[in-house]
């Protein structure tokens, strides 16, 4: 393409977005983007492009020029972590930039928008933080864009804890010293790798944010329901097999598949001679104990689950602070389009159980355990998930439920087991494995059973798209993988589930099947 041409081509673009209707808008600025910007990689026409938006950006209105930025930013972006052409085109513009972040006139949404772009150069941060002191920034927006201008120090390397921003993590001296244990750890080139995966993380969270708000209006912020506990448990039966008897026919040895039982308030395999340790109504089915270990090294590994599960409950930090960050993010909540009531209201009106027990699967803390527990009675219900922190907050919560520590892609269950079965917003959290928990799901549901279900696709802007894919949490440090709808439909009927209820608003999906 010869620079006539170019030159040529952008002038068309940019002329039609800048005079662009409402009605219009977006239409024309995807086509702009789209020509510039394609999934995080640049095209051809992106280096002559920067000056151009730059430029124009005093000629167009603030929906026009909160789109250009958040454009801009995400041509700076995709050259990191080096500084490239593009870049550096881009943030010639600074001046322009930072002059624009004093207006008066500034909508939330272009203020979030500024604070993306300007992210993206740690050459000029004191530059940018001086113009940024006097608009009132939150703590959160202050860290992270601090966080995003920050040079990594190979000396003493600050990793983890920047999602959804680092001020929300006040970290105690034993938190601080089991960070810097695993960080210890890491080789040089690691380290980089998480320096530079987190500074990626912050900028997938600014941006979608930004993106948003410049395309919806202000971020609003879904009040949550505070988190509960028993205010008392004497009458209830905490014992081994008050806990678990009842459904006792339903565990499955992990070692060879073989039936469970309670005896002398152990739960063992009779098959292979395996026992399975209990702690504050928690059991592991991960992984037995033989039978032939002695009694000593048994009560060793009953002690050391005890003491983890009284670890500080990382469960409530969750359902407070990060579980509503993920759902701005996964479902594109900052609208607050779901509230926690309509979660609630979504499974105690599609969960319906036929006879047996019913299994919470993947329960966290046990916040929508509750709901499932108050619509078919904690008599019939048993919540399984793979983390012990989580279900200790769930057993302190509902004392009268048991736990079971096991993984979702390989139940300790027996075939057509569950009456019914609920994994609530926890699919996401193994999306390579997805199918095989559905098939799982499937495999112990009894027919008529009902599958309960609330996890996230992807969006289908592709800038959005792109902020959504930005995140690097430790559970996949690939990137963050949400899901395609016709995917979850094939994994279903695969699993001889039928698809019963399908909605959702956003980028969330609530669905019920039945198992046929």
């Amino acid at each position: 393409m010869t620079d006539a041409v170019t030159d040529s081509t952008i002038a068309e673009l940019v002329k039609a977005f800048a005079s662009a209707q409402p009605e219009r808008l977006q239409e024309e600025f995807d086509k702009l983007a789209g020509a510039v910007w394609q999934e995080g990689v640049l095209t051809e026409l992106a280096l002559p492009a920067a000056p151009v938006l730059v430029d124009v950006l005093d000629q167009v209105s603030e929906d026009h020029q909160g789109r250009l930025v958040i454009l801009l930013g995400l041509l700076a972006e995709a050259e990191y972590p080096e500084q490239g052409p593009v870049n550096q085109a881009v943030r010639a513009g600074l001046d322009h930039y930072l002059a624009l972040v004093g207006r008066e006139s500034n909508s939330q949404a272009f203020t979030l928008a500024l604070l993306y772009l300007l992210s993206h150069f740690p050459a000029d941060r004191e530059r940018i933080l001086d113009a940024v002191a006097g608009i009132g920034l939150g703590p959160e927006e202050q860290t992270r864009l601090e966080r995003a201008l920050a040079s990594l120090d190979l000396a003493k390397p600050d990793l983890g804890r920047v999602w959804p921003a680092p001020s929300i993590w006040a970290l105690n001296a034993s938190e601080q010293d089991f960070d810097q244990s695993w960080i210890n750890d890491l080789s040089t080139e690691q380290i980089v790798t998480n320096w530079e995966n987190d500074t990626k993380t912050v900028f997938g969270f600014s941006g979608a944010k930004a993106y948003w708000a410049v395309l919806n209006g202000d971020v609003v912020q879904v009040a949550q329901n505070p988190p509960t506990r028993a205010e008392s448990d004497e009458d209830i039966d905490s014992s081994t097999s008050g806990l678990f008897g009842a459904h006792v026919e339903a565990f499955r040895c992990a070692n060879c598949s073989g039936a469970l039982e309670i005896r002398n308030e152990v739960v063992r395999c009779p098959e292979c001679a395996t026992a399975y340790p209990v702690a504050n109504g928690v059991l592991d089915l991960t992984a037995g104990i033989a039978e032939t270990i002695s009694t000593g090294n048994d009560e060793d590994t009953a002690d050391l689950l005890q003491k983890l599960a009284e670890m500080p409950t990382m469960g409530l930090y969750y359902e407070s602070v990060l579980r509503p960050a993920y759902l701005q993010i996964a479902g594109s909540n900052w609208g607050g389009a779901v509230t926690p009531s309509d979660e609630d209201a979504y499974i105690a009106t599609h969960i319906e159980p036929v006879d047996g027990p019913v299994l919470d699967l993947a329960a966290g803390a046990g916040r929508w355990t509750t709901v499932v527990s108050d619509t078919v009675g904690p008599d019939r219900l048993l919540a399984l998930d793979m983390g012990l922190p989580m279900l200790s907050v769930l057993r302190s919560r509902l004392p009268e439920v048991p736990a079971v520590q096991g993984s979702a892609l390989d139940l300790p269950f027996a075939d057509a087991s569950f009456g019914a079965v609920n994994m609530w917003n926890a699919l996401q959290a193994f999306p390579d494995d997805a199918e095989t928990a559905i098939l799982e799901v499937g495999r112990v549901l009894r027919p008529g059973g009902t599958f309960t279900c609330m996890t996230f696709l992807f969006g289908q802007d592709p800038i959005y798209r792109h902020f959504q894919k930005s995140h690097f949490f430790p559970s996949r440090p690939a990137g963050h993988l949400l899901f395609e709808l016709e995917d979850i439909k094939a994994w279903l009927d695969r699993a001889g589930l039928r698809i019963v209820e399908l909605s959702g608003p956003e980028t969330f999906v609530f669905f019920t099947a039945e198992r046929i």
